[in-house]
């Protein structure tokens, strides 16, 4: 019953409380994610502000469009306005539950500075992650 007065009070229009009460469910939101999600205007920044990717992702993988987020609300790292991708990467680490959580639920942590290799040469993946829903590894470089 809380979760439906929060996204009543809290929607400006249709789509934004259609798309709250989605989200609420698939993701399974506790009260205070759902509060935090407002807070971080999570509808404005995928439905509004679609995530730029490469044209071949939604080709081979036609749902991604709805799995990635253009911007993603990281207060919860504390992290200066001005901090280094070491300080991003080691923050991100200590509080990988919440930035999960951020990413959705579907994310699975496989690694951090993961070796790679890719035509000869070797590479350190800052954070490699595996979609359930997409079937595939998803890498993050900080």
């Amino acid at each position: 019953m809380d979760h439906h007065v929060i996204i009543l009070s809290q929607s400006k229009r249709p789509e934004e409380r259609e798309f709250y009460l989605r989200m609420a469910v698939k993701e399974r939101w506790t009260k205070r994610e759902l509060e935090r999600q407002f807070k971080a205007a999570l509808f404005e920044r995928v439905v509004l502000s679609p995530p730029k990717m490469s044209p071949a992702l939604p080709q081979s993988h036609p749902d991604a469009q709805n799995v990635f987020k253009d911007a993603y609300a990281l207060e919860f790292l504390g992290l200066p306005q001005e901090h280094s991708e070491n300080d991003l990467h080691h923050a991100l680490l200590n509080r990988m539950k919440d930035f999960l959580l951020e990413l959705g639920r579907d994310f699975c942590y496989v690694g951090s500075e993961f070796p790679v290799q890719v035509g000869g040469k070797d590479f350190a993946l800052d954070l490699l992650f595996f979609h359930r829903g997409l079937n595939a590894l998803v890498a993050f470089e900080l």
